[in-house]
């Protein structure tokens, strides 16, 4: 049996072979409704999907497609799509999105997350243009809180940025795409591997001197720079200028900026780690602290007591209206399994399937005799904190977004991208 243990502000996950893959719930494919198509990448789709079979019938998901052929041709690939399920399956935060269902078929892999209706902050940033101090203040400590757990965890998450937080029905962060984090990091152990999103990059990954959690910290000051200024911190026509700007460029502050928020941008974005804010071994707790946050109680912000500054505006729970009209107008296909993946290639993605404890828990209550009606309603009123909700931002052509695609070792500059995970840009 395996436990992990979670920060005290979030409750214990108790796992094992016998509640994770019970063998009365053999989920897969012919389980969902295909209703829209959310979003596509190099490596699958993702799609908006009802549930029409069990306990939790009638549900809107979000459900993420992986083609085994593609991920299996590079160890990096495999070793990040493993990564991004584990941890799905082992953080669970208020801030950070939910893993439902996890299984596979001979070519494929499967996600089933919470279905986050509030599209992406990259795209109400858009809208926007910048935002004002209080906004940017609540979305920075929702995910702040998120960080902060994941690092608890021994989790760093390497690629802050506003199309990789999504917004729920009431207008909540979540994290998504964990894809490029690294598990079982311990106190003072660096990693090495160049992944990120340039723009968002920390100087220590870009210098492949080693990393630690503190590369988080510098992409919220860089996230936090590109919510009040309308770009972030470090941008030039190339990535190899981008990246001599963010090493050695010199950091503009707007003059209508808060003498506060000057300040933390300041500390966040310290180019040597050990003084920037959150290297420490309090982590999170100096930039919480600062007085950019003076009017935030942490212990509302964790329990979601906040108001968000926006709330969608949804006509329901499969709602799609923050996505991308060029893929929700496209006809939702799974594409044809490939069978020809050898026996070796499919062991690699042995243990892959899961089931959320709470979809466990529903199905292990006995059964009870009500009046009959709509699976739907039933539905809706027993699991409303799971409607409106999405996991994945729409995803869009890498090379259409603000920034480019995020990249790692194998890509750089010189070679032109192939994403390495599903991504939602």
């Amino acid at each position: 049996m395996t436990y992990f243990i979670l920060s005290d502000d979030v409750e214990t996950v108790q796992l094992s072979e016998q509640t994770v893959n019970p063998g009365q719930e053999k989920t897969g494919p012919q389980d969902f409704e295909l209703r829209k198509v959310l979003g596509k990448g190099g490596y699958g789709k993702v799609f908006q999907v009802r549930k029409i079979t069990g306990q939790d019938a009638g549900m809107i998901f979000a459900m993420k497609v992986l083609k085994k052929a593609s991920i299996v041709r590079n160890q990096k690939d495999t070793a990040h799509t493993k990564a991004e399920r584990n941890i799905l399956e082992a953080v669970k935060h208020p801030f950070i999105v939910d893993l439902i269902y996890a299984f596979q078929t001979g070519g494929k892999l499967y996600l089933i997350l919470e279905y986050l209706s509030g599209g992406e902050l990259f795209m109400h940033l858009e809208r926007e243009g910048i935002f004002l101090e209080d906004t940017a203040c609540f979305y920075l400590s929702e995910i702040i809180l998120a960080l902060e757990h994941l690092h608890r965890q021994g989790i760093i998450y390497r690629d802050l940025k506003p199309e990789n937080i999504l917004l729920d029905a009431q207008g909540h962060v979540k994290l998504t795409d964990f894809g490029l984090c690294k598990e079982h990091i311990r106190e003072g152990i660096m990693t090495h591997t160049f992944c990120g999103t340039i723009e968002y990059m920390a100087p220590e990954i870009l210098m492949r001197s080693g990393h630690g959690k503190a590369v988080d910290w510098w992409s919220l000051g860089a996230l936090m720079y590109d919510m009040l200024t309308g770009a972030p911190p470090f941008t030039a026509e190339n990535r190899k200028r981008t990246i001599e700007k963010i090493l050695r460029g010199k950091l503009v502050l707007p003059p209508y900026l808060s003498p506060d928020a000057k300040d933390l941008i300041r500390k966040l974005l310290k180019r040597q780690v050990m003084l920037r804010f959150g290297a420490d071994p309090s982590d999170a707790y100096l930039i919480k602290i600062h007085s950019f946050f003076k009017q935030i109680n942490w212990t509302d912000v964790l329990s979601r007591k906040l108001d968000p500054p926006f709330k969608p505006s949804l006509t329901g729970e499969d709602d799609v209206s923050q996505f991308d009209t060029k893929f929700t107008k496209q006809t939702p296909i799974d594409s044809p399994e490939d069978s020809t993946l050898s026996e070796s290639a499919n062991l690699v993605f042995q243990g892959f399937t899961y089931v959320a404890p709470s979809v466990l828990e529903e199905m292990n209550r006995p059964p009870r005799i009500v009046k009959a009606r709509s699976p739907r309603k039933a539905s809706h009123q027993q699991h409303h904190h799971l409607i409106h909700q999405i996991p994945i931002a729409p995803m869009r052509n890498p090379f259409a977004s603000r920034q480019p695609p995020p990249i790692h070792d194998d890509m750089m500059e010189v070679v032109s991208h192939t994403p390495n995970h599903l991504e939602i840009h």
